[in-house]
């Protein structure tokens, strides 16, 4: 059984193709429609989640890149969903623009298989991304939608390593309850709430510091390609038809990201796919 997060913020008619395509009735889904959005897309999802029990909407807040508010987003979907059902046993975090290479009773299958394995990618920042320490050496605010990075040098957890990865994961049910209803959990959290790009360091961080975990998979199991977007960041470059032979033919559980307007007949050749191999 497993427990999703979807993170939407446009293209509510792709969303929906993707829930469908990652549906099952004993799954559980938390979907959180970005306050941005508009009341538009919020209300299209709410009507079209009423048809399944198993869905809930988390209540919406701005998520802005780079700051806090995507980590918090984060902890209150998995939250949500610990309180939905108390079997899940797998938590995945997915975007709007995701979409599934296999199918779920692949799936299922695949995480029975490994019960005790964390999916994610977790380096140590010092060794492995020295360039990015300067996103928790100093200050970062986040406030009114806007992101501050005043030159505010601060020291950082005492006795702890820094780690570093992508925000996408496949992590345990005692992961999530431990980093959101555990004491130990807090120091973490209050010192990231000021740190730059926190979703790419704030669970790693308290996963490898913590005795809270399964064996851990340096794989996020995604297929992303990466392509540069500006000096401090990467971007997921969007899928086409032309990648179509990678897609279909890919280990990987997941793909992103998926643009409807841009080219539609790579999901429609994906659902295909999925379809016959059910």
């Amino acid at each position: 059984m497993i427990a999703y997060l979807i993170l939407v913020h446009r293209y509510p008619d792709q969303f929906k193709r993707l829930f469908h395509a990652i549906y099952h009735p004993n799954n559980h889904y938390v979907i959180h429609v970005d306050k941005t959005s508009g009341k538009e897309i919020s209300d299209e999802i709410t009507l079209f989640l009423n048809d399944y029990q198993n869905a809930e909407i988390l209540e919406s807040e701005n998520a802005l890149w780079g700051g806090y508010s995507l980590v918090n987003i984060e902890l209150r979907g998995m939250a949500k969903l610990l309180n939905m059902n108390k079997s899940w046993t797998h938590f995945i975090n997915l975007s709007g623009q995701d979409f599934p290479l296999k199918t779920q009773p692949y799936i299922h299958e695949f995480l029975s298989n490994n019960k005790d394995k964390e999916f994610i990618r977790a380096l140590d920042q010092n060794e492995a991304r020295p360039e990015t320490m300067n996103r928790i050496q100093n200050m970062c605010f986040e406030y009114k939608k806007h992101i501050y990075r005043p030159k505010i040098a601060r020291k950082f957890m005492s006795g702890i390593t820094p780690f570093i990865g992508t925000q996408w994961m496949i992590v345990s049910r005692k992961f999530c309850d431990f980093v959101c209803n555990t004491d130990a959990s807090q120091p973490y959290k209050e010192f990231y709430k000021n740190t730059f790009i926190a979703d790419e360091g704030f669970f790693q961080t308290v996963m490898m510091n913590n005795d809270c975990h399964g064996e851990i998979i340096q794989d996020d199991l995604r297929l992303i390609d990466w392509v540069p977007d500006g000096d401090i960041k990467l971007r997921p470059r969007t899928f086409t038809m032309a990648d179509i032979s990678n897609l279909i033919s890919s280990p990987n559980l997941f793909a992103r990201k998926f643009d409807l307007l841009e080219d539609a007949k790579v999901l429609d050749r994906i659902e295909h796919h999925l379809a016959a191999t059910v």
